[in-house]
């Protein structure tokens, strides 16, 4: 039901996209790693295009169960474990993920994984930013908003999109982090890619709040 209600939202949701021609890049870059913030993340599976393979990972408690649930209906694999406040992946499966991450990534699969701290809402973890380095494989932040949409007041600022409306959807810079990162250049990564999706989130809700006010007559 969560999956179909999202091909919903999506059908019935006219998007506008920046930058322009960002496929094309992501072509060039691909496999690539996608960064989101948590509880903005629900569209996220429908930027995937026909033949392009892709996993996204998801806690394993129950709530993650029925995440990963709708995410392979919606075509995209699921590999199961969490992060840790720390910035790593320590406990919760996340060492076992962070190398199915990697197998992933080698085989030429899309990974896309929320970039914050556990509890933590728009703080970017070092654990991407590792990911990334291991990998060999820029990080694209993408945003997507909707001028409908329920807001709630959780830790993560949950946006529950709503159908029939207009939206944005934004990626932002890429960020690219060197085999031989030390924790200074780890860190200035880190900072990189939250201030890119931080820019990224606001492009994305300007957008969508413009054609709310369009629709107003404001």
């Amino acid at each position: 039901m969560a999956a179909e209600y999202l091909r919903l939202v999506w059908s019935t949701t006219r998007f506008e996209i920046e930058p322009a021609g960002i496929y094309e890049q992501f072509e060039r870059d691909a496999p690539v790693i996608i960064a989101m913030w948590h509880g903005q993340h629900f569209l996220v599976p429908f930027i995937k295009r026909a033949g392009d393979p892709a996993k996204v990972l998801v806690s394993r408690h129950r709530d993650g169960e029925i995440n990963a649930l709708a995410a392979r209906r919606l075509g995209v694999g699921a590999i199961r474990g969490s992060g840790h406040p720390n910035g790593g992946f320590i406990g919760k499966g996340g060492v076992s993920a962070f190398k199915e991450m990697l197998s992933a990534l080698g085989d030429g699969c899309n990974v896309a994984l929320t970039a914050d701290i556990p509890k933590v809402a728009r703080v970017a973890g070092l654990g991407i930013v590792k990911l990334a380095s291991a990998s060999g494989r820029p990080i694209y932040p993408i945003a997507i908003a909707t001028r409908r949409r329920l807001e709630l007041g959780n830790w993560d600022r949950t946006a529950i999109n709503l159908p029939f409306g207009r939206g944005g959807r934004v990626a932002g810079e890429p960020v690219r982090v060197p085999a031989d990162a030390d924790a200074s250049t780890l860190e200035a990564a880190r900072q990189a890619l939250e201030a890119s999706l931080d820019a990224a989130t606001a492009r994305a809700y300007a957008i969508a709040d413009q054609a709310r006010g369009e629709r107003s007559g404001a």
